[in-house]
């Protein structure tokens, strides 16, 4: 139980980390987040609601008694990273590893979190 506990809590933290960085860049670094989105083909408008949503989903991670908000977080970020990481993928930028890490550790929180709640 403990060893699940510490997998979780190391999972969401790192995977809290990496949206944190990918959230402060969508604030901080609006210029360079543009060119990829116009890169993408997605319109420029939606990157500071998309760097909201993150946010809300990383809080929603984190608290503990609302178990269906928690699911849907997890959902939501579930097709983010695919669709991240086909999204740079599709365009040959070489930056879809950090979709990938995000979907791992997305996966891994997940499970272990389904793990020390059953018990």
């Amino acid at each position: 139980m403990k060893r699940n506990k510490i997998i979780y809590y190391t999972a969401t933290s790192l995977l809290t980390a990496l949206m944190l960085f990918s959230v402060s860049m969508y604030f901080f670094k609006h210029e360079d987040v543009s060119v990829m989105f116009t890169n993408f083909g997605y319109p420029t408008y939606i990157i500071y609601p998309y760097a909201v949503v993150k946010l809300l989903g990383l809080i929603a991670l984190w608290l503990p008694k609302f178990k269906t908000l928690k699911e849907w977080a997890y959902s939501g970020f579930f097709f983010a990273f695919i669709l991240a990481f086909f999204a740079h993928y599709m365009i040959g930028d070489g930056e879809q590893t950090g979709a990938l890490v995000a979907l791992i550790l997305l996966i891994v929180s997940y499970i272990f979190y389904k793990k020390t709640n059953t018990q």
